[in-house]
């Protein structure tokens, strides 16, 4: 055989074998691109450019089960789109692997933090690579709130100088007040669309003969925990977000005037016997995990409860969302035009050890298909603007991701940003007195005494 043949049937052959690893790639992709116009197969195709054949991205998260499963599914696209192969490994011991991988120069390509604080001490340590000034724009832009997420992703590095290092993929929600839309409808209640509303909405569930609100703070070890998220809520909603990020930070003292009011803005609901379902004396000993089982009670033991988007695992078995039970958002306060800010969470992905695969899986996290192939799945809520919210698993979700989307501010939960003793600690048992009857003032300066004494 001549080379000239021979040239032929082994491009012929290469050939062939590219069209069956295509193919086989694709019948493992769970939406097949172009089948469904809600996806934005645009942002899909345009992967396709990037050439990484031959190259390996390891991704380390702390995502099991379940979650792992939905992630790897979303990852197979990258894979498709570019040739790369991406190795997703996760862990429940996470945040002291990636510590320990860092240090050793072991570190993954790309992490996933569930807090930015983690990231933070190891950018400070040079262990995390700054992404370019097009990933931080393209953020402000294609996110809602984007400054908010670019400034919770920016972090001193070991110089001092600030940078901004990571993109959110993945949301919750706190901002949320759960009731049943059965006992709104008896009693003739509507959804407030503003926190004065939604305090004369108390006041008229008392003088209609109920109880508006079931509060519970017990948490084993922890408990006290649901009052931090209720003051950090109110927080976002009496004071500018500045204010809030120097108080998570200590540059204004905890026991400041502007502290104690948001304290005192939860004893308003939290401290009223008539507002409280067992009256505030049992809003510390009620466990978090039975507080909202009031709303189910027939008469009901209350019409209102606000926790995060998680407590409807702890709502009777057989609840249905959007039907027995539903949310609204925690409102603002139309005099104080502060705008709409959410409390939650969010998963942080880094670069912490670099490469071009690296760098083009980030591109990818941000784009709006790798959004819409989680929400599609289930467990995933996101801010990105342009990721259709048509594709959400459930209508919950889609209001979830509603919200969000029309948040003008987006912070995370402060006591989890505070040093541990302060967060998990003072602040926790702090709130614990507080609603037990101590004084806001005296409360907020045994906490600031608490986070004098590590300094």
């Amino acid at each position: 055989m001549n080379k000239s043949i021979l040239s032929t049937a082994v491009a012929i052959a290469l050939s062939a074998s590219a069209l069956t690893l295509s193919s086989a790639q694709a019948a493992d992709l769970i939406f097949q691109p172009g089948d469904d116009a809600r996806f934005s197969w645009s942002s899909y195709d345009a992967l396709k450019s990037i050439d990484l054949k031959g190259e390996k991205v390891s991704v380390f998260g702390p995502w099991l089960g379940s979650e792992k499963e939905h992630f790897d599914n979303v990852i197979a696209y990258f894979e498709a789109a570019t040739g790369a192969e991406v190795e997703y490994a996760g862990s429940d011991s996470f945040e002291q692997q990636i510590v320990i991988d860092a240090q050793a120069g072991s570190a993954p390509n790309v992490s996933i933090f569930p807090q930015p604080g983690l990231a933070s001490d190891l950018a400070a340590k040079g262990f995390v690579a700054a992404l370019g000034d097009d990933v931080k724009q393209g953020v402000v832009t294609d996110y809602a709130a984007g400054q908010s997420w670019v400034d919770l992703a920016t972090f001193k590095d070991s110089k001092g100088e600030k940078n901004f290092y990571g993109v959110f993929y993945r949301a919750d929600l706190k901002s949320l007040v759960w009731y049943s839309p059965d006992n709104f409808d008896d009693a003739g209640y509507d959804v407030p669309e503003s926190m004065e509303e939604l305090k004369a909405l108390t006041q008229q569930i008392v003088d209609d003969g109920g109880t508006p609100w079931c509060i519970g703070l017990g948490s084993g070890a922890a408990t006290g925990w649901p009052a931090t998220d209720w003051v950090e809520d109110l927080m976002l909603r009496t004071q500018p977000a500045s204010v809030y990020d120097q108080w998570v930070s200590n540059d204004i003292s905890f026991d400041d005037p502007k502290v104690i009011a948001a304290i005192e803005e939860f004893g308003w609901f939290a401290r009223n016997d008539q507002y409280v379902d067992g009256g505030a004396a049992a809003v510390s000993s009620t466990d978090f995990r039975d507080s909202p089982k009031g709303l189910f009670a027939s008469p009901a033991k209350c019409y209102l409860h606000r926790q995060a988007s998680f407590v409807p695992a702890f709502f009777p078995e057989g609840t249905k969302l959007g039907v027995d039970a539903d949310f609204f958002y925690f409102p603002a306060y139309e005099s104080k035009s502060l705008g709409n800010p959410v409390l939650g969470g969010g998963t942080l992905v880094s670069i912490t050890n670099d490469s071009k695969g690296a760098r083009s899986f980030i591109d990818f996290i941000r784009s709006p298909i790798a959004h819409e192939l989680w929400m599609a799945q289930t467990g995933f809520i996101s801010a990105h603007v342009k990721a259709n919210p048509e594709l959400y698993s459930s209508e919950a979700a889609k209001k979830q991701g509603e919200i969000l989307r029309y948040a003008t501010t987006f912070r995370f939960d402060a006591s989890d940003l505070m040093p541990g003793k302060i967060g998990s600690g003072a602040f926790w048992t702090g709130m614990v007195d507080y609603t037990g009857g101590k004084d806001a003032t005296k409360v907020a300066k045994d906490i600031q005494k608490s986070w004098d004494a590590i300094k």
